[in-house]
């Protein structure tokens, strides 16, 4: 037996439907049924279809509804019979909503999207009615249909409500259909047929690089194409699918776009499985964990992955020399690395300070301050091919006599010739200075000329931590030879916090914190961090060795060799907890592994922009293994930010397991490919890593003895990023910090668009506490919880209201100090606007 639909089709009767329309209108007023009387309802309906059945003139879908009301009348459930009524005249009224976009639009797949964001949406918070009524307030007559799809998107993402989130994903479905309308325009003109064909056209066009069609045939790629699930498209809202247009997916040299999301995500996937023995295996992994928004990549890794200068990492980090020539060079290394899309860490603790002595010559250097403005010129003038400028931190230990111009480098008094407004500052603390600060605040602290120190007592201050600086530090003191400034600790606190207040800088650095719990403390210091202060790993100067003249093809060439030092490079990547099943550890371990894989793999695969990079990542191979969308997670398990003992417990026991699950994964890998260079000595190898963090179960035991015995292939593994940007496509909250608002707007092209917290539900919304409401000691103490199982940083915020005093501002930094916190980021009030770090997003 055939029906007729409203559309004129003819299609199968099927008795199931009617029974599952009946089931829906008395579940609709919460009343009981037995299944096997909705049945027999259904089936009575088709013997009556039955009987009267001409296939001339088959039966309409009104008159099956019809024969529904009349049945349930005879059985007496006139309750029911109503809400099967209400169900069919909205749907009458919908279906006319359909209809009215029919007078603008007349695109059949785009009308059929509407019809099923009609099905798969609770139609009371997405009622077409309500899109319709938001689209007429744009449309104009005679408008093109592209602009009746443009105008559709803004009317979704502007519908978005804290009552109503879904409306952002609605509108990247629109979006989404937008971007592939024309990619298969431009596709077209280019000729262009299946996914091996466009990377052949993109690698000729100088967009993709070679090494993909080098390493992979043609019916590889037809293989991996097949594995594409388009239907992952559906997990990003607007801002993320916005984001990942105008960003991301490649586009021809005159601007029209090729590639789509889900190819995009298979690049790169591609990209990080070349090293892999069982390349497509791998592609397959790497593109699951990231089309499913469960892993992102750094914004280098995820722009650059697949291209022709495939520059893969985020950040870099060097240790500026106190020699004219050293200290070019490493404006020159920031030079180089802006121009390739890093952001840079620079650690000047070791340039001599103001008034310090040249060649003999007393008080005629010129100090920090003027080689800060010329980083902070050079992040101005090579900018990254227009697009963003470059950005450097600088750090510089509290004990340099050069720190009070250094705090005011970018505060609002003093002297503008000693601004340098366009870098961030950081200062390396050592824990005695907040010990002062706490318990001896009117303390004198001593300031020191690093190239003094070197001179007349053999060694450099800054080459020690813990107790043993401390009496370093005293031993400086009390040697009369040594020249210093005075400043009482609460004075020095005062230039800090009133830099903090005006600028969210400086960054903190708590040397002593990082050092003590350094695994590879055998080879090495650690100074200072990176530009989002989650990287530590050691660091060592570039050295000149020798310049000679040497003759080559009859010509004369200068040969400069050099001691490449321990030049930091950020492999990073972070999990996304809050579309990760967390407490299912088996998906967890998988992903974990997966992303460890892939972030080692970087390594071998990345373009570096200076050779010293190179050197230090292979020595090393550090990876920075991090975590996006806490807030997002620990709302989806129930638990408030400022629940403290449930919130406790639930980070302690992730970021055990993440990191257990990290480190099985290097040491696995170390077995199939190999250790790092420094793997022997480290507390890798002798265990010391794992009795400083008390992992003495059973389970860590083994791990322990599978290290000692195998080796492990990355040097350090985990460090916590900011994930400004790339939590915006995994729409989802930023790293480890809480939310600043549930719910804001947001301006882009010209219109306001609502934006809500990821999976803002009325169970989530009161558990989404807006970050300047929660007290900030339980934020230092789930740092510091976490900080056990993170071998590197995190990178943190503070979130103040203009309730605090110095005093309370100071307490946080005392209290994060103790708590072996080791860095801190921005400290942001509600009115000071800061940048966000996107280098380190990941």
């Amino acid at each position: 037996m055939k029906i007729l639909k409203r559309d004129k089709r003819t299609v199968d009767f099927d008795h199931k439907k009617i029974k599952h329309a009946i089931e829906k209108a008395f579940k609709s007023i919460d009343k009981e049924y037995k299944s096997e009387d909705l049945n027999r309802y259904a089936l009575e309906i088709k013997e009556e279809l039955l009987s009267t059945y001409n296939p001339k003139n088959p039966p309409t879908v009104e008159k099956i509804q019809d024969l529904v009301e009349l049945k349930l009348i005879d059985e007496k459930h006139i309750d029911v019979m109503k809400s099967f009524i209400l169900y069919r005249n909205k749907h009458s009224k919908e279906r006319q909503i359909i209809d009215r976009f029919g007078e603008f639009i007349n695109d059949e797949k785009l009308l059929n999207i509407l019809k099923n964001i009609r099905k798969k949406y609770d139609n009371e918070k997405y009622s077409l009615e309500d899109l319709y009524r938001k689209f007429e307030s744009f449309v104009k007559e005679n408008q093109t249909q592209e602009v009746y799809l443009s105008e559709l998107i803004k009317a979704a993402s502007e519908l978005t409500t804290k009552d109503a989130p879904r409306w952002e994903f609605i509108a990247a479905i629109f979006l989404n259909y937008d971007l592939n309308m024309n990619i298969e325009k431009n596709l077209k003109v280019y000729g262009i047929n299946n996914f091996y064909e466009k990377i052949k056209f993109l690698t000729e066009k100088g967009l993709y690089g070679k090494y993909i069609l080098e390493n992979y045939s043609k019916e590889e790629i037809l293989e991996l194409e097949e594995y594409i699930d388009s239907s992952r498209n559906n997990l990003l809202n607007y801002s993320g699918l916005d984001l990942l247009i105008k960003r991301y997916v490649i586009r021809s040299h005159d601007g029209k776009l090729v590639e789509n999301v889900q190819e995009m995500f298979m690049g790169i996937a591609m990209h990080l499985a070349i090293p892999e023995q069982n390349k497509i295996y791998w592609a397959k992994k790497f593109y699951d964990i990231y089309s499913t928004l469960k892993v992102t990549v750094a914004t280098p890794t995820m722009s650059n992955a697949r291209k022709p200068y495939n520059q893969l990492s985020s950040c870099f980090i060097d240790t500026v020399p106190d020699t004219l020539k050293g200290i070019y060079r490493s404006i020159d290394n920031f030079a180089q690395i802006s121009k390739h899309g890093g952001g840079m860490g620079l650690y000047f603790g070791k340039v001599r300070a103001t008034g310090s002595d040249i060649r003999g010559f007393k008080g005629v250097a010129g100090g920090v301050i003027r080689w800060l403005k010329l980083a902070n010129d050079t992040a101005v003038a090579v900018d990254q091919l227009g697009v963003r400028q470059g950005s450097v931190a600088c750090y510089l230990d509290v004990w340099h006599k050069d720190i009070p111009e250094f705090l005011q480098l970018r505060t609002n008094n003093g002297d503008d010739r000693m601004k340098a407004h366009d870098i961030f500052p950081a200062v390396s603390y050592p824990n005695l200075f907040f010990e002062l600060a706490e318990k001896d605040i009117n303390a004198t602290w001593y300031m020191f000329d690093p190239h003094e120190i070197l001179t007349k007592k053999g060694y450099s201050l800054e080459d020690y931590y813990g107790k043993e600086w401390e009496e370093k530090y005293k031993e400086c003191i009390e040697d009369e030879n040594i020249s210093r400034r005075e400043m009482s600790v609460k004075d020095l606190v005062r230039l800090i916090i009133k830099s903090l207040t005006e600028t969210g800088t400086p960054f903190a650095f708590f040397r002593d914190n990082v050092n003590e719990m350094n695994p590879n403390k055998h080879a090495g210091m650690i100074y200072s961090s990176n530009l989002c202060t989650e990287i530590m790993q050691n660091m060592s100067p570039i050295e000149t060795i020798s310049t000679t003249i040497e003759t080559e093809d009859g010509d004369e060439v200068i040969v400069t060799k050099t001691k490449p030092g321990d030049f930091v490079v950020c492999n990073l990547a972070s999990l996304v907890l809050g579309n990760i099943n967390i407490e299912d550890d088996n998906e967890l371990k998988d992903v974990v592994k997966t992303t460890v894989r892939a972030l080692d793999n970087v390594i071998d695969l990345n373009y570096y922009p200076i050779p010293y990079a190179k050197v230090t990542n292979r020595k090393y191979r550090s990876i920075g293994l991090g975590t996006s969308g806490y807030h997002h997670a620990l709302a989806k398990a129930g638990i408030a930010f400022s629940d403290e003992e449930e919130h406790l417990k639930w980070a302690d026991d992730l970021y055990e397991r993440i990191n257990y699950h990290a480190i099985s994964a290097s040491n696995e890998i170390a077995m199939e490919k190999g250790s790092y260079d420094y793997f022997e000595g480290s507390d890798w190898e002798n265990g010391d890593y794992f009795e400083l963090r008390d992992y003495k179960d059973e389970k860590w035991t083994r791990l322990r003895e599978s290290v000692n015995k195998n080796g492990l292939r990355n040097g350090y593994i985990m460090a916590v990023a900011p994930t400004g940007s790339t939590s915006i496509i995994a729409a989802t909250t930023a790293g480890v910090d809480p939310v600043m608002m549930r719910y804001f707007l947001e301006e882009k092209k010209g219109s306001i668009l609502p934006r809500v917290a990821p999976d803002l539900t009325p169970k989530t919304f009161w558990l989404y506490e807006n970050a300047h409401d929660i007290d900030q000691n339980i934020l230092i103490k789930m740092t510091a919880v976490r900080q056990r199982h993170i071998d590197q940083s995190q990178s943190i915020n503070f979130y103040i209201t203009t309730d605090y005093t110095m005093r309370k501002l100071l307490n946080l930094y005392i209290e994060a100090s103790k708590q072996k916190v080791k860095s801190i980021y921005y400290v942001r009030s509600k009115s000071l606007e800061v940048e966000e770090c996107d280098y380190c997003a990941s």
